[in-house]
């Protein structure tokens, strides 16, 4: 050995390394361990795990005593390396918010190779020493081709699988070629062309005709009602309020008993219930379809296929809105924009439209979420903050409302303030009211989000309870005062909270409080003042509704567990919790009389629920 290599080897031993071993075992620590603990700092774990991040690179490149070549060499390396794979992951970790994420995620895992690399090299010769270093960065990088992402939680954590591992719907698919049974499904409707090739989304739809099919005979235990218990988003009253059932609430002793439980396609709606039958969206491969299954087997009963597909990389494949049943019909609306009226009882096909080309509405980011609301002889929904109306017999277009403004994932919501209904609807600039009869505007309230997705509740006063999101979670919630005076409409706002800041989950108005989740724990804040009254019990991005005579919220968490909570104003008091599903939940439980209805993308469960008094 020269005494050249001999000084080089010398130098090499004098490696500082501890400065970036402690610096990145902080930020995994940050990045990935306060999470757990803390799932609201998410955010924050975030950017701490960038400044350590930075650290890191700081030391190598100054403290690491490491050749001056070796130092720029590694650092181009991984700058080259990432840019490289960024280019040939997953598209699920490609788009979407995982896309934003991913520098937050390759930055760990870069820091990692860089220091394991130097941590084992450190005493090798130089040739090895560097391919010790290139096969680290390489190999970090090539780790992260091999992963792809289910989706993200409602706090921002990526649900990763291998890449080539079949998702849920693809093996659902596999297994039934496609088909719910043996039970033939209507043929799909006559295919017409996406909007652009530019879109992210295939789409097509019927002609713009009314198509009327010759009904098809139905068992006879198989009816529709006229008049639906559950007619769809959220319950009759679309509040998520229960009345008139009461239910035991010691499930040590009574415990809700699983009736069936059955797998279904992706999709972030629920259900509508009339009679025996029960109907839902979902998807299956390249077809969004409209199911119908009978409420107490979960046996299939109808489909109905549209020939479209949506997907995004947060929350997955599948339709987001929930049908609206009314008077032996259902009502639909996909994620690219297909309105649907079906028969209720064989899911013949009444009448369809695309409201994204009757509205002239590019689908938003996430996809057309709105559920359908009826209103005498109109059925209504809501493209990305414009409203549009069709006529319940025909389709025919009735009417649209004025722009919005901004996405808009929030459904029409019917209100009646100072005597006057209309028709409201949230969107990313704020609210807007209009009139049912022509949709001409009544009123606007500016309050700007990033996103709206939830929907606006009622004081028992008659003040409205509005809230604003952005990409990451809740902001707030507001209440104001709407008045119809001589000089026309007026908003006023009362107070604004941080106390309450649903980010999807929509919240519930009992015994003057509102009850909600704030990120994912539950909260209560008076509806006087705005003020926090408790915090307590975590659940994830759940949903929830309110038993009211039992001052009783079920809870469904986004984990697929079930729970009890008093809807008391004092404090937080869980009664009971168990597990119901596994998966990813974000969809409203129904409850109609005794008979609890869950599902999520992967599967939909049937519960019996031990009823108070027997």
């Amino acid at each position: 050995m020269t005494l050249t290599q001999k000084g080089e080897r010398n130098r090499v031993q004098q490696l500082r390394l501890w400065p970036g071993v402690v610096a990145v075992l902080l930020q995994w620590l940050i990045m990935f361990g306060v999470p757990m603990v803390v799932p609201d700092a998410l955010i924050y774990c975030m950017f701490g795990g960038l400044s350590a991040g930075l650290a890191v690179l700081v030391w190598w490149a100054f403290f690491s005593r490491a050749p001056h070549l070796e130092r720029w060499g590694a650092i181009v390396l991984m700058i080259v390396a990432s840019v490289a794979t960024s280019r040939v992951i997953d598209k699920s970790i490609a788009t979407g918010m995982m896309g934003f994420m991913f520098p937050f995620y390759s930055i760990p895992v870069m820091s990692l190779a860089l220091v394991v690399g130097a941590v084992v090299g450190h005493r090798l010769s130089a040739g090895p020493r560097r391919a010790s270093m290139v096969a680290a960065i390489l190999l970090a990088c090539g780790g992260c081709t091999l992963l792809r992402t289910n989706g993200m939680s409602g706090e921002g954590h990526s649900d990763f699988a291998w890449r080539w591992s079949k998702t849920h719907e693809e093996r659902l698919v596999a297994q039934s070629g496609g088909r719910l049974s043996a039970l033939p499904l209507p043929p799909p409707a006559a295919p017409m062309p996406a909007k652009s090739p530019g879109e992210r989304f295939v789409a097509r739809q019927p002609k713009e005709q009314p198509v009327a099919l010759p009904p098809t005979p139905v068992a006879a235990h198989m009816t529709a009602k006229t008049e639906a218990e559950w007619p769809g988003f959220r319950g009759p009253g679309r509040d998520s309020i229960i009345p008139g059932t009461r239910i035991e609430t010691d499930w040590s002793t009574s415990r809700p008993v699983e009736l069936w439980r059955r797998p279904i396609g992706p999709g972030w709606g629920s259900f509508a219930v009339g009679g025996d039958l029960l109907y839902t969206q979902e998807q299956r491969g390249d077809e969004e379809i409209v199911t119908c299954y009978n409420a107490t087997t979960g046996n299939p009963v109808w489909a109905h296929r549209d020939a479209a597909r949506f997907w995004e990389s947060n929350a997955g494949a599948g339709p987001r809105a929930t049908p609206t049943l009314h008077d032996g019909r259902v009502y639909t609306f996909g994620a690219t924009g297909i309105v649907n009226a079906l028969d209720a009882r064989n899911g013949a096909v009444l009448w369809s439209r695309n409201a994204a080309s009757d509205t002239a509405v590019k689908v938003p980011g996430w996809g057309f979420a709105s559920s359908p609301l009826v209103l005498g002889d109109i059925v209504i929904v809501a493209t990305a903050g414009k409203l549009v109306a069709y006529d319940l017999a025909t389709g025919a277009p009735r009417w649209f409302g004025p722009k919005g403004g901004g996405d808009s994932y929030s459904s029409p919501h019917l209100v009646t303030i100072d005597g006057v209904q209309q028709i409201l609807l949230m969107s990313a600039l704020g609210a807007t009211s209009v009139t049912p009869a022509d949709g001409k505007l009544l009123w606007k309230y500016s309050w700007p989000s990033d996103t709206r997705i939830m929907q606006p509740a009622v004081t028992a006063d008659g003040d409205l309870l509005i809230t604003a999101g952005d990409a990451m979670g809740g902001v707030g919630m507001r209440r104001i005062a709407v008045a119809h005076g001589p000089g026309g409409w007026t908003t006023e706002e009362r107070w604004t909270s941080a106390g309450l800041k649903p980010s999807f989950n929509d919240s519930v108005v009992y015994d003057g409080h509102v009850l909600g989740f704030d990120g994912g724990i539950l909260a209560c804040i008076d509806a006087k003042d705005g003020k926090r009254k408790w915090k307590g019990g975590r659940y994830g991005a759940g949903q929830l509704v309110l038993l009211r005579d039992q001052g009783l919220l079920l809870v469904l968490s986004e984990e697929g567990e079930l729970a009890l909570v008093r809807a008391a104003s004092d404090q937080f008091t869980e009664l009971a919790r168990v597990p119901a599903m596994e998966g990813k939940t974000w969809n409203h439980p129904v409850l109609v009389g005794d008979r609890l209805l869950v599902r999520n993308g992967n599967e939909m469960v049937a519960f019996r629920l031990a009823l108070a008094g027997g």
